[in-house]
């Protein structure tokens, strides 16, 4: 289900994802808190459209902010693959200090949390990665989106 929010003007396209930090210091006092601070903190979202409605000042975005319609976004993510099939759960491994690898980004999700069980929607197949330094076994999985 769509929901209106506003966010900057440089990050308003269709397709754009972000996960919703919550209120920053800047939002105090600010007119339009809520139309802008009506998101789930720590979420992802996807930007499926945009609104003609113009620029609005904004303390924390320089260039202002805007409307557009999100909606909560899928991720992709590295689960062992061991009974990782779509319409299971499962959960992330752990952290990885090797932020260098190219699996890194899908072992750590941005918007995902470590305790949590996230349903799998696909199972899209072998990670980024050719070796995984902390010799785990994983597969790269698309998590459904999270619902309030």
């Amino acid at each position: 289900m769509s929901k209106v929010t506003l966010i900057g003007t440089h990050l308003a396209e269709v397709g754009t994802e972000f996960v919703y930090g919550g209120e920053s210091e800047a939002c105090a006092g600010c007119p339009y808190r809520e139309q802008c601070l009506n998101l789930t903190e720590g979420r992802r979202y996807r930007i499926t459209g945009t609104r003609d409605s113009g620029t609005l000042e904004c303390a924390v975005h320089a260039s202002g902010v805007t409307a557009v319609e999100v909606e909560p976004a899928p991720m992709l993510a590295n689960v062992t693959s061991n009974a990782a099939y779509a319409g299971s759960k499962a959960a992330l491994e752990g952290p990885c200090p090797y932020t260098e690898c190219p699996s890194h980004e899908f072992c750590e999700p941005a918007g995902a949390d470590f305790d949590t069980e996230y349903q799998i929607t696909e199972v899209v197949g072998d990670p980024p990665h050719d070796h995984c330094m902390l010799d785990r076994d994983l597969v790269l999985v698309e998590f459904g989106p999270e619902t309030d």
